[in-house]
């Protein structure tokens, strides 16, 4: 699926393909760095065009999820999908539960499967964290994710073949 999101992004500038991956919900910047590393980008360029790209959706992601996902899970194969969703991410959320803001900020910035700022929308409507105190949180959070996986990156650990098999 990534390599056919690839070739769709193909002939764009490679820093906006960057920022789509960042922002997209199965990568974020755990795809979009090693993706910027793969196309030889320099190290900060590559780590804020993920950071701006995975920011960029969560305002309305957070403003517009839980109206949203409300009225889809009226729609029987939909409300499945959407439960599915939900108890995954509560599965995940013991910290968030415990300290809410700081607790979303940890959640979101692990990058693991099933954590990321796409999660951490979920948790946040899920858990009822205002957005006044979730958006900074998963802010921090992709920041923090974006730390860990540049360096992972720098060390030669992650790489974009590893991140697409």
């Amino acid at each position: 699926m990534i390599e056919t999101v690839l070739r769709w992004l193909n002939g764009i500038p490679k820093e906006y393909a960057v920022m789509f991956i960042g922002g997209f919900p199965l990568t974020e910047v755990r795809g979009a760095i090693p993706l910027g590393f793969y196309y030889g980008m320099p190290i900060l360029k590559v780590f804020w065009l993920a950071v701006l790209g995975n920011i960029i959706p969560m305002a309305p992601a957070l403003l517009l999820f839980e109206p949203i996902s409300t009225q889809l899970r009226k729609l029987p194969p939909l409300k499945r999908f959407f439960n599915w969703v939900f108890e995954r991410t509560k599965k995940n959320s013991d910290a968030i539960q415990k300290y809410e803001a700081l607790g979303l900020a940890i959640f979101v910035a692990v990058p693991l499967p099933m954590t990321g700022a796409w999660s951490g929308v979920v948790a946040a409507s899920l858990f009822k964290i205002k957005f006044r105190y979730a958006f900074p949180a998963i802010v921090l959070g992709i920041v923090g994710a974006a730390v860990i996986v540049t360096a992972l990156c720098s060390l030669g650990v992650l790489t974009w073949k590893a991140v697409t098999g």
